[in-house]
């Protein structure tokens, strides 16, 4: 690296790292062991104790968290310490359920900046930049996170949250930062206003854009950086495991998202079994936490599906791009399908923008998929005609799925302000 801002962590060797690794995981399995009632019914059940981690190959022998047992201790029944000693309370929608609620300690708070400070270093950000964040703020987790690590980092921040989108381009033209932090399918919604209203989004100060909290596919990277002339770099997190700061892809290779296992240790298993898998395998993502206080995770199974790879730019091992998760997976006809793999078509067909929805209803007994995606603004009606064949044919050749294919007017589709919803399901159980 010719500018070398790598804190201590990231000058770890591979074996230093591991010996931090396998000390800082001793050390969570018995905080949670003797501080949260979940996990010490759990590995009991499981016949094992925080001793018998003698090393890190060991920790697949120890029972995985998932989402529901977090729902299940609603509201504070993971946290590790007193009430007391908790600064900030951040929680899911709960759109599906009771909400996963996740507390964090002063120190939790440091780590967290700190994270999410060296991640947006590693994208190509810099002290003394300004840094407009359109993430969400309140209980989710976006929104302060990238606050809290671009201040550790020495940046300015803008905090924009979501919304008012008209607003949030005057922003960006008077403000002028070289760096925004927001969810992919709205940086889509912002490039649509600049063009909206007659400014080129090329022309604008921003140099480096941070995209996370949902999937996006290579096809968005270049879609995003051709009309914008930015960098995209990827970022990943959950509020479960801390926030945003769990992972950064870097600048220099944008080639996966190098996972800060100084605080993090990721596994992949399988789906089904919960086998854990070598590096190289794709699977399901499980994180342990290893500094966290006030809610220590042991084998949080995330859903999404990735794999881990070497490292590159960092000594820390890789997690290829999440383009989708075990939950996101539709099943139409028989046949797996992942909204990003639509994405992918979508992306690749001229006279498409990348605004889409998928719709599904029910055809007597059988389940039907209606993709209806935007035309860009110059595109003539007979290139929109053969647009819908063109992405007709290249879902079910290669993904297996017959689709009826829609091209509509451009505005005609819900921008997202946040996380974009993908999926309509309107199928009923015929009577």
């Amino acid at each position: 690296m010719a500018e070398d801002l790598r804190d201590a962590g990231e000058r770890l060797d591979r074996e230093e790292l591991e010996a931090l690794q396998l000390e800082r995981l001793r050390a969570t399995l018995r905080h949670a062991y003797e501080n949260v009632p979940f996990h010490r019914r759990a590995f009991d059940a499981a016949g094992v104790r925080p001793e018998d981690c003698r090393s890190l190959a060991d920790l697949g022998r120890f029972p995985f968290t998932t989402k529901e047992d977090l729902r299940g201790a609603y509201p504070f029944g993971m946290f590790a310490v007193d009430r007391s000693r908790v600064r900030r309370l951040h929680a899911s929608s709960g759109t599906t359920g009771l909400p996963t609620v996740v507390g964090y300690t002063d120190r939790d708070l440091d780590v967290w900046a700190d994270v999410v400070a060296r991640s947006i270093r590693a994208a190509g950000g810099r002290p003394g930049q300004v840094v407009h964040v359109a993430y969400g703020y309140g209980l989710f987790t976006g929104g302060l996170g990238a606050h809290g690590g671009a201040e550790r980092l020495g940046c300015t921040v803008v905090p924009a949250s979501g919304g008012m989108t008209a607003r949030q381009v005057r922003l960006i033209q008077d403000f002028r930062p070289e760096v925004i932090m927001v969810t992919p399918s709205y940086m889509l919604t912002l490039l649509d206003e600049f063009e909206r209203q007659g400014v080129d989004p090329r022309s604008t100060s921003l140099r480096v854009g941070i995209f996370g909290a949902e999937p996006w596919t290579e096809e968005m990277r270049r879609e995003i950086e051709e009309r914008c002339a930015i960098d995209a770099v990827d970022i990943y997190g959950l509020s479960e495991v801390i926030g945003p700061g769990v992972a950064q892809e870097c600048v220099e290779t944008k080639d996966g998202l190098h996972v800060w296992e100084d605080h993090f240790y990721p596994e992949v298993v399988d789906p089904v079994t919960g086998e854990v898998l070598p590096d190289g395998e794709r699977g399901e993502l499980v994180f342990t936490s290893l500094t966290k206080e006030a809610m220590p995770v042991v084998r949080y199974r995330t859903r999404d599906l990735t794999r881990l790879l070497p490292g590159t730019a960092r000594v820390f091992r890789r997690m290829e791009k999440v383009t989708g998760r075990s939950d996101d997976m539709l099943i139409v006809r028989g046949v797996n399908l992942f909204p990003t793999q639509v994405e992918e078509v979508l992306l690749r067909t001229p006279g498409l923008a990348p605004h889409f929805q998928l719709r599904l209803t029910r055809e007597g007994r059988m389940d039907a998929l209606t993709v209806r995606v935007e035309a860009r603004a110059d595109t003539p009606p007979t290139r929109r005609a053969d647009a819908a064949r063109e992405v007709r044919a290249a879902v079910k050749d290669g993904i297996g799925v017959t689709a009826a294919v829609e091209v509509v007017d451009p505005g005609t589709l819900e921008r997202s302000v946040g996380k974009i919803k993908r999926i309509v399901d309107l199928r009923r159980d015929p009577e």
